[in-house]
């Protein structure tokens, strides 16, 4: 195939990028840069974008979108997160839309956010959408896909957890504080972190390119989610630590803000890939700690 990627040089989309190359298919990455050979460039702040250069792919996978952990969630970054996504989204889905030879599948990233903080309750791809900036943001996100699909391409939303890995995300930020041993869990524990190895996520999202009856939402992430406790304990197995000290709510709260905490860090989805799963695809890394043993190579 001839695939179509923004957000290419992310954590991510770089892991994506590699997989399809290594499958033999042809990428294109559509980059805000100036462009070199075999590359597409477009503007998503300025709505720009050079559609001639995205015509004749097989497939688009949408990754772009300022980071939403990566700063403070001040009104100023919030607005950016949103802004990012929408805008991008609905620049890229009406553009390929237009196309003579419009790709016939769109992958667009989501994440399993959608679902708000909903305890212990098992989510699946018809469970509905929850409260809070995070469900928000992906239900735009997602709406904004709307004129790819009105135009008979074949839309997929990519509702992922968190990626597991080494070079980066969630799991890069917390060796630090596990390998000097102050690693611990957060809050209570008991909210569910949904999940997914690094390796395990570009070979579904490949995976949900190739097979035409996975449309809408499709779950990304590991068929056995597990509580907060049960991954810092499996996390200091891994990195041979301790993990007997709980990292103070208070503490949090002054580094990143009550609303992040409470959204990102004290809530959680039990998330279940069923689509995936119901499609054949077969999980390389299922429990999370011999997917953190292969991502951090021990």
């Amino acid at each position: 195939m001839r695939v179509l990627v923004t957000g290419s040089h992310g954590l991510i989309g770089s892991e994506l990028v590699a997989n399809l190359r290594s499958a033999g298919h042809t990428v294109t990455p559509l980059v805000r840069s100036k462009p070199e050979p075999g590359q597409a460039s477009w503007d998503p702040a300025a709505g720009t974008i050079d559609a001639s250069a995205l015509e004749g792919h097989d497939a688009a996978v949408h990754l772009a979108g300022v980071g939403i952990g990566d700063h403070r969630w001040t009104p100023e970054h919030k607005q950016a997160v949103i802004e990012s996504r929408v805008k991008g989204t609905d620049l890229l889905a009406r553009t390929i839309a237009a196309l003579a030879s419009p790709p016939r599948v769109l992958a667009s990233g989501s994440a399993v956010g959608f679902y708000g903080d909903r305890g212990d309750e098992e989510l699946t791809e018809s469970s509905g959408p929850g409260t809070g900036f995070l469900s928000d943001v992906v239900q735009r996100w997602e709406a904004a896909t709307a004129p790819a699909a009105d135009a008979g391409i074949r839309v997929v939303y990519l509702r992922t957890g968190v990626v597991l890995s080494a070079k980066g995300g969630a799991l890069k930020k917390q060796l630090l504080p596990f390998k000097a041993g102050i690693g611990g869990r957060l809050g209570s524990g008991r909210q569910y972190l949904s999940w997914i190895s690094g390796t395990d996520h570009p070979a579904a999202s490949r995976h949900v390119l190739v097979t035409d009856s996975l449309q809408g939402p499709v779950n990304l992430c590991s068929p056995v989610p597990v509580t907060n406790a049960e991954f810092t304990r499996a996390l200091g197995r891994a990195l041979g630590r301790p993990t007997v000290m709980p990292v103070p709510t208070a503490a949090l709260n002054l580094l990143f803000g009550k609303e992040m905490v409470e959204e990102m860090m004290l809530g959680g989805q039990r998330v279940l890939p069923a689509a995936l799963e119901a499609s054949g695809f077969e999980f390389g890394q299922p429990e999370v700690e011999p997917a953190l043993r292969h991502e951090l190579g021990r």
